[in-house]
């Protein structure tokens, strides 16, 4: 049963202005966990649409959830992973974790995508049934 959905779409380049500005680091840290962080920097020339996807995948995946940033979930509580040959996927830590588990959230289905300096993210929340 789907119990939720969220959308989000990020501008590439305002991605790999703020990352490269004097406080990058710190929203590098801040945003992005140490594994998304190594995927990311692994691409090169698509860096930045990297961190872009992750940045979308975070917002929509707390849209799925019906929370924004804050007490119910915090940036590094949404991690996108990726194992080679497979697909990206939500991985729910913390915070973001409980919240799923106290609406019943037990599958995050997540979709990327890039086009004409943006990149957009999709995702739909699944469980048994719906918890209050």
């Amino acid at each position: 049963m789907i119990l939720g959905n969220g959308v989000d779409i990020a501008e590439i380049d305002r991605i790999e202005r703020a990352l490269a500005a004097r406080h990058g680091e710190r929203l590098r840290n801040r945003v992005f966990t140490q594994g998304e962080q190594e995927y990311c920097e692994s691409r090169r020339k698509g860096r930045a649409q990297s961190y872009a996807a992750r940045f979308a995948a975070k917002e929509a995946t707390m849209k799925a959830l019906g929370v924004g940033w804050g007490r119910h979930a915090g940036w590094l509580d949404i991690e996108v992973t990726r194992a080679r040959g497979e697909a990206p996927r939500v991985v729910l830590h913390g915070a973001a974790a409980a919240t799923a588990a106290r609406l019943g959230m037990e599958r995050f289905a997540l979709s990327l995508t890039h086009a004409a300096g943006l990149s957009l993210a999709f995702v739909v929340a699944e469980g048994a049934s719906a918890k209050r």
